[in-house]
């Protein structure tokens, strides 16, 4: 009954490229056109920030970003260029209730955090306050860390990460009103330090902007005895005009 019924749903209402809205013949992803002008990141990169290089510098080679500023974790790892096609994708699924989205996001980001993912202990998704929660009904992050245990394998510890201060949307804000405005607004639980404690762990957001709210998580999961923190993001800014090295 459940096959018959999704097939009359898909004849009735077929499938839709989540970017151009075209018909999607097999209902997954992006039609071709999109698909052929998604940014996806692949080597060579930045070897702790993920920051593509416009050359291969060699193995191993850090950007000028992340020796100048190195970020309070270790690594970070994002599927895509927060381009578009990526920027139509994640507003469509953060706040036009597009879950469906999920599954092929997620994907993406356990392809592109395959070697973050070895050996890694448990997923921190980044945790929304208890009012935007409330008023967008799920978190895009929890959403993305789930599709990515499924990929894996590796649990996903929810509660011991918490936003307890509520702070105004980071769109907008320069790169130092971001770092001010997360300041002191995550903390680990005292009950939710177990599963923090001496783990390997791997924080999970949508988007990497100026890295500001995973720079905070992350020092909170090493202050509560996190023994590493990796960040996964399904897609992350990128200066266009400027080469990361």
């Amino acid at each position: 009954m459940r096959s018959a019924f999704g097939a009359v749903r898909d004849f009735a209402l077929p499938p839709l490229c989540p970017s151009c809205r075209a018909p999607l013949g097999d209902g997954m992803g992006l039609c071709a056109e999109c698909w052929s002008k998604l940014s996806f990141i692949e080597p060579p990169f930045c070897a702790r920030l993920g920051i593509p290089f416009t050359y291969d510098p060699g193995p191993g080679l850090l950007s000028m970003q992340a020796i100048a500023d190195p970020p309070a974790y270790d690594r970070s790892r994002a599927a895509v260029r927060y381009d578009d096609i990526a920027r139509t994708l994640v507003h469509a699924f953060k706040y036009g209730d597009r879950l469906d989205f999920a599954p092929v996001m997620g994907r993406w980001m356990a392809r592109a955090g395959r070697e973050l993912l070895e050996g890694a202990d448990a997923l921190v998704p980044v945790p929304l306050h208890w009012r935007r929660l409330w008023a967008r009904r799920f978190n895009q992050s929890a959403a993305l860390a789930m599709e990515i245990s499924g990929a894996s394998g590796i649990p996903v510890v929810h509660d011991s990460l918490k936003r307890v201060r509520a702070t105004v949307q980071q769109v907008g804000l320069s790169k130092t009103e971001r770092a001010e405005n997360v300041q002191g607004a995550f903390r680990v639980s005292g009950e939710g330090k177990a599963g923090i404690a001496g783990r390997r762990l791997v924080l999970v957001d949508d988007v990497l902007t100026s890295g500001a709210t995973v720079d905070t998580c992350a020092r909170a999961l090493l202050r509560a005895g996190a023994a590493h923190v990796d960040v996964l993001v399904f897609a992350r800014v990128v200066a266009p005009a400027r080469t990361p090295i």
